[in-house]
C-alpha cells in the first residue's frame, strides 16, 4: 500500500471513522487495478481474473461476457436478490496509451503525492471501479432489498465497443434494472446528457500521372481537401447558427477532421488520399442527416467530376465507430436519486461520450457520475484526488443504504 496515504487514513480509521476505512480500501483496490496495463490495444483478462478472485473471496457470483474474437471480456456481478429490479454501477476497464507522454512516475504503479493518486486510469476510470469493488463488503453486510449490479466493460476508449455485448444480453433479461450510474469522471457532478458521436474513414481514389500532365490524372489529395472543406463548412454553420444547448461546454454540434494523408512526391499526382473525421451532435441535430450531407456531396458533386477523367475513381466513406448520445430528462427519478446520493442540487451536460447512451437505449434510465476530473484524463501524470475517492465512497454508502431500506 502507498505508505503516506495509508498512514494518513490509518490515523483517521483509528478514530473509528468508517468513511476513512472505506477510502483506504478503495485506494488498495485502485493500486491493484492500476497495476494492470489495460491499454485498449491489450487484453484486459488479467484484470478481470483479479476482480473475479476478489469477488470469489467475498462469495459473490459473477459471469463473463467475452468478446467473440479478442482476448477481452466484460464482467457482470450481482449483489442482492437478482429477481428484483436494482441499480447498475457501470465502469470500463481499458485505458488510453501512455506512449510519448512524459510521466513523472511509472504510469502503471499508483503513486501518492500531495493528496493525489497518480497512475494511468486513476481517474478514467479505475478510481470509480475501485470504489465500487471496495463497497461490495458493505453491500453484503446488510441485506439488500434491491440488488446492485457491477458492470465492467472493455474497449470503451475505442468507441464503446466492448459493452455492446453485455448490453445486448441485458436487453433480453427477464428483470430490467431500475437505473444505471456510469462512473466517468465528473467530479461527482450529476451529468444527465452527452453528445452522440459518429466517426468515419474516407478513402479517395483518383488516377496518378506525372505532375506536368496533371489534367490527365485525378488528384486524390485535392478532392479529399474539397471534402474536408465541406466538413468544415458544416461545422462552421452549426457554430454560427445551429441549434443550441447551453448546458454543454460546447453548446452546438461539431464536425472535426483528425487526419488527412496522401501523396508521395511533388511531381506525382496522388491517386489515393485518406481522411478520418467525426461528428459530435447535440440531441436537436440528426446524425443521419449530417452524414448524408457529406456522403451526398461526395456522391453527387465530387465523384461525377472525378469520373469524367477516370471512370475508376471514387470516394468511399465508411462509419468506423460511434456511440449514441444520452439525454436523460432532468426530472427523471434517476436524476433525483443521484442528486440525493451525491448531496447536490444541480445537473450538467458534457461534450465527451460514455457508455451511458447504450444502457439508456435499452430503456434503463442512466446518469453519468463519478470521481475525478475529466481535465486529468488521457494526460501524462493522470491523477485522482483522495478527496474525490472519499466523495464517491460516500455516494456508494448512501446507495447501499437506499437499497437496504
Amino acid at each position: 500500500m502507498i505508505r503516506s496515504v495509508r498512514n494518513t487514513l490509518d490515523r483517521v480509521a483509528r478514530g473509528c471513522n468508517i468513511g476513512a476505512m472505506s477510502t483506504l480500501k478503495s485506494i488498495e483496490v485502485l493500486q491493484a487495478l492500476v497495476g494492470f496495463d489495460t491499454t485498449s490495444r491489450n487484453s484486459n483478462l488479467a484484470l478481470i481474473e483479479w476482480v473475479e478472485g476478489y469477488l470469489d473471496d467475498l462469495g459473490v457470483a459473477h459471469r463473463r461476457i467475452p468478446d467473440p474474437s479478442l482476448p477481452k471480456s466484460n464482467l457482470w456481478a450481482t449483489i442482492g436478490p437478482p429477481e428484483v429490479p436494482g441499480y447498475i454501477l457501470s465502469g470500463h476497464t481499458d485505458v488510453v496509451p501512455v506512449d510519448g507522454q512524459g510521466w513523472s512516475s511509472d504510469p502503471f504503479k499508483l503513486d501518492e503525492r500531495g493528496g493525489r493518486l497518480y497512475g494511468r486510469g486513476a481517474t478514467d476510470m479505475k478510481g470509480y471501479v475501485a470504489c465500487c469493488l471496495a463497497a461490495v463488503p458493505a453491500m453484503l453486510a446488510r441485506p439488500l432489498q434491491q440488488p446492485i449490479h457491477l458492470a465492467l466493460s472493455y474497449d470503451e476508449e475505442v468507441g464503446c465497443t466492448g459493452a455492446r455485448g453485455m448490453v445486448a444480453q441485458l436487453a433480453q433479461a427477464p428483470v430490467k434494472p431500475i437505473a444505471c450510474f456510469v462512473g466517468e469522471p465528473t467530479s461527482m457532478e450529476v451529468v444527465v446528457s452527452h453528445k452522440s458521436k459518429r466517426s468515419f474513414k474516407v478513402t479517395v481514389r483518383g488516377r496518378t500521372c506525372h505532375s506536368s500532365l496533371a489534367p490527365h490524372g485525378v488528384n486524390a489529395v485535392e478532392y479529399a481537401a474539397r471534402l474536408v472543406a465541406r466538413i468544415r463548412e458544416i461545422s462552421d454553420r452549426h457554430a454560427r447558427a445551429g441549434a443550441r444547448d447551453e448546458l454543454y461546454d460546447v453548446p452546438f454540434t461539431t464536425a472535426h477532421v483528425g487526419t488527412l494523408h496522401g501523396g508521395t512526391a511533388l511531381n506525382i499526382v496522388p491517386d489515393v488520399a485518406t481522411i478520418d473525421f467525426e461528428f459530435r451532435s447535440i440531441a436537436a441535430d440528426n446524425l443521419d442527416a449530417l452524414t448524408e450531407e457529406v456522403t451526398g456531396f461526395a456522391r453527387d458533386v465530387l465523384e461525377p467530376e472525378m469520373r469524367q477523367v477516370a471512370p475508376e475513381a471514387g470516394i468511399s466513406i465508411v462509419a468506423s465507430a460511434g456511440f449514441p448520445g444520452l439525454d436523460t430528462p432532468p426530472e427523471a427519478d434517476v436524476v433525483a436519486l443521484a442528486k440525493k446520493l451525491a448531496g447536490r442540487n444541480s445537473h450538467s451536460k458534457v461534450a465527451y461520450g460514455t457508455e451511458a447512451g447504450l444502457f439508456d437505449g435499452i430503456g434503463i434510465p442512466t446518469v453519468v457520475i463519478g470521481p475525478g476530473s475529466i481535465d486529468q484524463a488521457h494526460k501524462a501524470d493522470e491523477f485522482i484526488a483522495v478527496a474525490e475517492i472519499e466523495k464517491c465512497d460516500a455516494f456508494l454508502a448512501r446507495l447501499v443504504k437506499h437499497c437496504a431500506v
